[in-house]
């Protein structure tokens, strides 16, 4: 049963729409205002949002700019209701990222139809399909629906076993293509002239890199290597310019990538340049759990060299240490050779924010 998160201030529409959604065979979670929203979105992770523009307290860009902004929740599809129906808060949010825009009173039909698109929709385009070669194959073929496929896929694709530490790319090279991953870890980073690094994302199973400056037909601006044994699945340059200029909703799925990383690298920059190392350490290690975290019942662990956690963090190697040696007497960590255990999440948390 898909699961809609219904944010609406008004508590009879919001009681008739989730009646309507139930009745069609949706569960439905509902929110009174938009900090309960993105707090359900962040939680449960619907199958999509249904949110009002006009509220107290947070309004519905404000909820759609946060959730953009989280990697969790920035591909649920999004879709607003409100009772204006002026071209510019149309126009502000798509640019936001909205999937569509409904004006009340709507029709019942209306709503469902706009529903069971973005569904079919984000179905066909999810990157969190089966973490194999066929689950990968599954999204070219919906997305692009050429029925020359297979042969394309022999001759084009290809797909890579990375041992850790191997290089994928590197600052000056050209691309070739967009790189999924299947399974691992992958870093980008770039370097100084001194041969400092600064680590610039973080990628997971199931994540796409690579595409920024393919995109731009520019040189590689930062480096790729992998932190453990990944499988890397490559999409040829020539391939995925077909995807872009075929399909919109495979465009429009880069533009969204492209905006919630520019976001996220930015409050990155930031925090770096004022934040002080302590709090920066604790960001780095919040970052990773958000990122790999994958089972919430346990504690999050992960084994991680303390150059590439320095390099995360924006401070030298010896200074994270002594901090990761503090978080561990105050109790908010158990470090273990490399790998290290967040005991205190929410106390990490607390000096992050």
């Amino acid at each position: 049963m898909k699961r809609i998160l219904l944010i609406e201030d008004n508590q009879e529409i919001r009681e008739n729409t989730a009646e309507i959604l139930e009745l069609s065979g949706y569960q439905v979670l509902n929110a009174q205002n938009g900090k309960i929203g993105v707090e359900l979105a962040k939680k449960e992770l619907p199958d999509l949002i249904i949110c009002d523009v006009m509220m107290p307290e947070l309004d519905g860009f404000g909820v759609l700019h946060i959730l953009s902004k989280n990697t969790s929740t920035a591909g649920i599809p999004f879709i607003f209701l409100t009772a204006k129906n002026e071209t510019e808060d149309r126009r502000k949010g798509m640019n936001l990222g909205a999937d569509d825009y409904l004006t009340k009173p709507f029709d019942d039909l209306e709503l469902l139809g706009a529903i069971e698109m973005r569904l079919k929709k984000q179905a066909i385009l999810k990157d969190e399909l089966k973490r194999s070669v066929d689950g990968f194959d599954d999204f070219l073929n919906q997305a692009k629906g050429l029925q020359t496929l297979d042969t394309l896929l022999n001759d084009e694709k290809r797909t890579i076993s990375v041992p850790k530490k191997h290089l994928l790319y590197f600052q000056g090279g050209y691309p070739i293509g967009v790189y999924f991953i299947l399974k691992g870890k992958i870093k980008t980073f770039r370097t100084d002239t001194l041969g400092n690094e600064l680590i610039t994302t973080l990628y997971n199973e199931g994540d796409f890199f690579g595409y920024t400056d393919l995109l731009e037909h520019s040189e590689y601006t930062e480096n790729a290597v992998a932190i453990e044994s990944a499988e890397i699945c490559l999409i040829q340059k020539q391939d995925f310019f077909t995807l872009l200029y075929n399909n919109l909703d495979v465009a429009n799925k880069f533009v969204k990538i492209l905006s919630s990383n520019l976001i996220e690298k930015e409050e990155r920059l930031l925090k770096l340049a004022y934040s002080p190392v302590r709090k920066r350490v604790a960001e780095a290690l919040i970052l990773l759990q958000n990122k790999y975290w994958k089972n919430s019942s346990e504690a999050f662990a992960m084994a991680i060299s303390r150059d590439d956690l320095s390099n995360i963090a924006g401070a030298s190697k010896e200074t994270v240490i002594r901090i990761l040696s503090d978080f561990k007497e105050e109790g908010l960590i158990h470090i273990s050779g490399s790998t290290i255990t967040l005991l205190k999440p929410d106390k990490l948390l607390s000096i992050k924010n």
